[in-house]
C-alpha cells in the first residue's frame, strides 16, 4: 500500500543462489524468470554468506536496466552486521548495495526484531537511507503482530517510514502463524503479504512421502518435518485436485497461497530454470470454492 510498486505474483526466492544453485544456473534461472515477466527478486544478506547477493548483482549487470527488478533483500543476520541498530544497518545496507552492484534497493527488510535495539532506533536509520536514495520502502519479516502495529502507530505519530510489505512463511504445512496474527493486519492495512516457501521445504512438490525418498539434496533437508499423517492427507489432496485440473501439486500449493487473502506474491526456490518453468505456471491456476474448502480442511490445525 502506498508504494505504487506492482510485484508479480511469483517472485524468486535467493535463499538457493551460490547454495544449491551455482552461478550458471542462477543466471539462467534468472534469465527464465525476466523473460516470463517475473520482476520480484527476494534475498537476505545473510544467504550463502553473502554469495546470494553477489550472483544476483552478477547478473543484474547484465541486463542493462535494473529499474524493472523489484529488489528485496533481509538485513540483521549476517555475521558483519546484525541486528537492527543504526550502525548495524547502515553497514548492512552499504554491503549489499556492493554486493548487488546496484544504487538502491527496493525493500530493505527487517529480519526479525532486535530486543537489543529500541525500534525508533532502527526506523531514524531507515528514514535516514531512503532520504539519501539508497532505500525505497522497508518491510518486516519475523515481526509479531503488536511490533507492526506498534510501527505504524509511530509512522502516524512521527511521519516517519512504516512496513510497507510483509514477509511471512506461509503453505498447506504453516498456517497458524499467518492466518490467525499477520493476514488481518496485511488486509485491515493494505499491506501486500510476500509468502515464502509455498512448498514448505519442497514437500509440497508431492515427490516424497517418506524420509527414504527424500533426495540427497541440500534444497530438501527440512521436509522431513512434515511426513506423517497430516502431511499424507494434504498430499492426497493435492494430487486429487491437480488430477481434476490436468496440473500438479507443486503448482496447485502454490495456487493455493496466492488465492489467499492479503497474499500479494509468493516467492519460490527453484535451483534450476525447469523448475521455475514449472512453478511459473501456478499463477494460470484457478481452484474452485469446493477445491480451496477441501485443502483448506485438510490442512486444518
Amino acid at each position: 500500500a502506498g508504494t505504487g510498486v506492482i510485484v508479480s505474483p511469483i517472485g524468486l526466492d535467493g535463499a538457493v543462489f551460490g547454495w544449491a544453485a551455482g552461478i550458471d544456473d542462477t543466471a539462467r534461472v534468472l534469465d527464465v524468470y525476466a523473460a516470463s515477466g517475473g520482476n520480484l527478486i527476494s534475498t537476505a544478506d545473510h544467504y550463502a554468506g553473502g554469495r546470494s547477493e553477489v550472483m544476483i548483482g552478477s547478473w543484474l549487470r547484465t541486463i542493462g536496466d535494473r529499474s524493472g527488478v523489484i529488489l528485496e533483500t533481509r538485513v540483521g543476520r549476517h555475521p558483519d552486521a546484525a541486528g537492527l541498530g543504526k550502525f548495524g544497518l547502515l553497514r548492512a545496507v552499504e554491503n549489499s548495495l556492493t554486493r548487488l552492484g546496484t544504487d538502491y534497493l527496493d525493500f530493505l527488510s527487517f529480519d526479525g526484531e532486535d530486543d537489543q535495539t529500541p525500534i525508533e532506533e532502527s526506523l531514524e536509520t531507515a528514514q535516514r537511507l531512503i532520504a539519501d536514495g539508497k532505500v525505497r520502502f522497508i518491510s518486516a519479516s519475523g515481526f509479531s503482530a503488536q511490533a507492526i502495529r506498534e510501527v505504524e502507530r509511530l509512522a502516524d505519530e512521527s511521519g516517519g517510514p512504516r512496513f510497507r510489505a510483509l514477509l511471512v512463511e506461509y503453505n498447506l504445512m504453516e498456517r497458524e502463524l499467518y492466518e490467525r496474527e499477520l493476514e488481518p493486519i496485511a488486509v485491515e492495512m493494505g499491506r501486500g503479504a510476500v509468502a515464502r516457501m509455498p512448498l514448505a521445504d519442497g514437500y509440497l512438490s508431492g515427490q516424497f512421502r517418506t524420509k527414504d525418498e527424500l533426495p540427497e539434496n541440500v534444497m530438501f533437508d527440512n521436509a522431513a518435518r512434515f511426513i506423517g499423517r497430516r502431511g499424507d492427507r494434504i498430499l492426497a489432496a493435492l494430487r486429487k485436485v491437480a488430477d481434476e485440473l490436468g496440473s500438479t501439486p507443486a503448482r496447485v500449493a502454490t495456487a493455493w497461497v496466492l488465492h489467499k487473502p492479503g497474499i500479494a506474491s509468493t516467492v519460490v526456490r527453484v535451483k534450476d530454470s525447469d523448475q521455475l518453468e514449472q512453478l511459473l505456471g501456478a499463477v494460470d491456476v484457478w481452484l474452485a470454492r469446493h477445491q480451496l474448502a477441501e485443502l483448506d480442511r485438510v490442512s486444518a490445525g
